[in-house]
């Protein structure tokens, strides 16, 4: 996809993505800023949150938070989108129907006043200045490393959902902040609920210690079926519509090779200790032709290539009324494995404790609090950066047809898909990606 953007004259609240990146060698001097002090320890005191992205999956983190320890308490909320702000408030307050019902947070859990609800584009500034220790990040992605810098500016620990950036000039930026937060003790935990699940755990550690032997080739797939559209009222500007729907925008997105597939992506890059050295793909639209999907393709084949000279095969697509398929599969020298729970070959074994785990979902917010309780805080910023990258390099690769190497994505490439403003108003052009016509940027 071409980083060709609308010309605008809206003018943005405060600042652009691009004005974060540019100030990113001067983050790294300034000094460690509060964070949650060491008398979290005794276990006792609160643990404030805030939420910034009250759609589905931050409602979700914030019970999946809540579930983790009841001292935790979510105090701030905000999202672009004052209505999404009300929707998460009145889940919060009166629970859920549904299918599947939830029931509305404990009272010593929940203490957001109206006044401590925010939205616009700065919601986030604005829930970062509400006293938190703790913020939730669930935003389209594109903004992701703008509210990391400045959560770490703030000084405050950091849950994270997946994936962290939709451009190399986004995954740099976050490689320099997952450092950053290291060195001022901050913890930095992602959406990869699969590096907490306990028959992942059990599997890759059998795999790590040789039971399949050196591994030479994989799979792995996210293949479903198609997924929601919120439509185009004629009062919405395109900004407000393609926000809405950012699935189909590879600006908001990533794509799904990069929202959605970076998680059996990640599992890829956790057996081989890394990720890739260089990528080949292909992708497309079969479904999507309907402008109304933006620029997003409908499905991506990519073959990764890895240090040991081992190939794994990609696939993901998204398609109304097609078959699913989510998993990996490692084959080795000495046999197979499927990362969540079994192994053949010479040391086949199975996973037995299916019915007894916990909620991968919750887990990861229990190791995140116990870590920063602990004083020794989990920080998966640099893991989740490389996972992105490497989501990001089969988009690359399919986008322009081109045999794309991981280090010359990291250091060399120059996309950057930041709009010029942050305003209601116009929004980035919508590009279709053409192999052999879209450049190599």
């Amino acid at each position: 996809m071409s980083d060709v953007l609308a010309n605008s004259t809206a003018v943005a609240p405060n600042f652009t993505r691009r004005d974060f990146i540019k100030a990113g060698a001067a983050f790294s001097a300034l000094p460690f800023i509060g964070g949650i002090t060491p008398a979290f320890a005794a276990g006792t005191d609160r643990i404030k949150i805030g939420l910034v992205g009250c759609g589905g999956r931050g409602t979700g983190a914030v019970r999946n938070c809540l579930a983790a320890d009841p001292s935790v308490q979510l105090v701030a909320m905000g999202d672009v989108f004052p209505d999404c702000v009300d929707a998460a408030l009145k889940d919060f307050t009166e629970g859920t129907k549904g299918r599947t019902p939830l029931p509305p947070l404990a009272a010593d859990q929940f203490s957001v006043p109206r006044e401590r609800c925010f939205s616009g584009f700065d919601a986030y500034q604005q829930v970062m200045n509400s006293g938190i220790d703790l913020v939730l990040l669930a935003t389209p992605p594109h903004f992701r490393p703008m509210h990391l810098k400045a959560a770490f500016e703030k000084g405050l620990h950091v849950f994270a959902e997946k994936p962290v950036a939709v451009d190399p000039a986004g995954v740099r930026l976050v490689m320099q902040l997952a450092d950053i937060a290291a060195q001022k003790k901050l913890a930095f935990v992602t959406g990869t609920q699969r590096r907490h699940s306990v028959d992942y755990l059990e599997t890759m550690a059998r795999i790590k210690d040789g039971a399949i032997g050196e591994i030479v080739g994989g799979q792995c797939y996210w293949m479903q079926g198609g997924l929601w559209h919120r439509g185009h009222p004629t009062q919405w500007s395109e900004m407000e519509y393609q926000i809405r729907n950012w699935l189909y925008f590879t600006w908001l997105s990533g794509d799904h090779i990069v929202e959605q597939h970076c998680h059996n992506l990640d599992v890829m890059n956790w057996a081989f200790g890394g990720p890739p050295v260089k990528a080949l793909g292909m992708g497309g639209r079969q479904s999507r032709t309907d402008p109304k999907y933006g620029n997003a393709f409908d499905h991506f084949s990519i073959e990764y290539e890895y240090a040991n000279g081992a190939r794994v095969q990609s696939f993901c697509r998204q398609a109304p009324g097609a078959s699913n398929r989510v998993s990996e599969r490692l084959i080795g020298t000495r046999g197979a494995a499927d990362p969540s729970g079994k192994i053949t070959g010479e040391k086949a074994w199975e996973f037995a404790g299916k019915k007894e785990m916990k909620n991968p979902y919750d887990v990861e917010h229990v190791d995140l609090i116990r870590s920063i309780r602990a004083g020794t805080p989990l920080n998966e910023g640099r893991r989740i950066a490389e996972t992105t990258l490497t989501a990001i390099l089969g988009r690359v690769s399919a986008y322009t047809g081109r045999e794309v190497s991981y280090q010359w994505l990291l250091g060399a490439s120059k996309l950057d898909l930041t709009p010029p403003a942050y305003a209601w108003g116009a929004a980035p052009v919508v590009e279709i990606a053409a192999p052999g016509v879209t450049p190599l940027v």
